[in-house]
């Protein structure tokens, strides 16, 4: 048996799956789900309205220490709402990261706002500080925007690349597997600028830099619950946020801007018809509720990788120092390409689902031609991330409510 057939016989240890075909990450039923399904049938409350969207929003403002959580249909969509009710233009720039999922440029996108795709740090998977200070001293200027043309305060100036004439909107890392991005770091550097932070944490519930969850840091941050989260509502999203005129923009955007009324249909802005069903709130709020259980037996399953790992020739990829990842996806480090695709190969062709992380969104046809830096970082960390099962490990008789 080759070195790769290790990884295979470890991961069907740990699962207790001597056969079957081991997802990468799947979720886990084990507490209030059908009972909070069938409320939702039973009161015939199943749509948009009902109680369990509410209760779901403060659930998860209480676990992550918002002040105000919004629900949206999914991660996506809360991204582009984030943006939208920061101000981010058509014709704006955002910076983020090259190394992340299509759905941090596409909510960009959305916007129709122009990426800037910079590096990240090896020992984070996610945007750089260091990268965005040195693009912004290079590019950045700041001027009057239009709202405040006569202004001389620098409190109420914009980032502005001088080379494009393009103003910079927006900065949005993204917590990539559950590991925090230098964010201490990344807000002065911002700050300098006056640029909003907008936290991509869809990956990233129940991760801490310091003891403040990610996504409550920036001016507002999102959460997804897509079926192969932490915690899942089959698709779903959250908008937090600590400031409550944002707050209520984002649930009147998000529910078509519909003006309350008994029964008139008037609405005042373009919304969008981004709202969270009852069913899926109900799910969620069943998931949170065993949130606390789920995370430390993701953070024991890391730390059975990590200890298996030390003694073999790939790196696991472990939480920095002052952070608390919660191991969303467990990640060893190939030499190069060539083996990282050979552990692929190998590990999937035996039923053990194993990822690569995703390629360079300037590698895509649609964003080749948007601004970037070398991305040193980013294409060596492509040329090795290998993604591991990492699904809670529960017993035989948690598995499903």
């Amino acid at each position: 048996m080759n070195s790769y057939g290790n990884i295979v016989d470890f991961v069907r240890e740990t699962y207790l799956e001597p056969e079957a075909f081991i997802p990468l990450h799947e979720p886990r039923f084990i507490g209030n789900e059908r009972k909070y399904l069938n409320e939702c049938i039973d009161t015939n409350f199943v749509s948009s309205v009902g109680e369990f969207v509410s209760r779901f929003e403060k659930l998860c403002a209480d676990f992550t220490g918002a002040r105000y959580a919004v629900a949206a249909m999914n991660g996506t969509a809360a991204l582009h709402m984030a943006l939208l009710i920061n101000g981010v233009e058509r014709g704006d720039e955002v910076i983020t990261q090259s190394l992340t999922f299509i759905a941090t440029a596409n909510a960009i996108s959305y916007t129709g706002a122009h990426p800037v795709f910079l590096d990240v740090d090896r020992d984070t998977m996610g945007l750089s500080p260091k990268a965005v200070e040195a693009w912004l001293k290079q590019n950045a200027e700041m001027r009057a925007s239009k709202s405040n043309q006569q202004s001389t305060d620098s409190s109420k100036l914009s980032a502005f690349n001088k080379f494009t004439n393009r103003r910079i909107a927006a900065c949005v890392p993204m917590h990539t597997f559950g590991h925090p991005v230098y964010l201490e770091e990344l807000v002065r550097v911002l700050d300098q600028y006056n640029i909003p932070l907008i936290e991509d944490a869809a990956e990233s519930l129940g991760s801490y830099t310091g003891d403040r969850h990610t996504g409550t840091i920036g001016r507002c941050g999102i959460l997804s619950f897509n079926g192969n989260k932490v915690i899942t509502t089959g698709g779903g999203g959250m908008i937090l946020t600590n400031d409550e005129s944002l707050a209520k923009m984002a649930k009147h955007l998000t529910t078509q801007a519909k003006v309350p009324h008994r029964w008139e249909f008037r609405h005042d802005f373009v919304g969008y018809n981004y709202r969270l069903t009852n069913l899926a709130a109900a799910l969620g709020c069943a998931q949170i509720e065993s949130l606390d259980y789920l995370l430390q037996l993701k953070r024991d399953l890391a730390a059975k990788y990590k200890a298996f790992f030390i003694n073999t020739p790939w790196q696991f990829f472990s939480e920095r120092e002052g952070t608390r990842s919660n191991y969303w996806l467990n990640v060893i480090l190939a030499s190069d390409r060539h083996e990282r695709d050979e552990i692929l190969q190998y590990t999937n062709d035996h039923g053990v689902m194993t990822r690569p992380i995703w390629e360079l969104m300037t590698d895509m046809p649609m964003f080749e031609y948007c601004q970037k830096d070398e991305l040193k970082n980013s294409r060596w960390l492509a040329d090795r991330v290998v993604n591991l099962p990492s699904s809670a490990v529960v017993k035989g008789d948690e598995k499903m409510v």
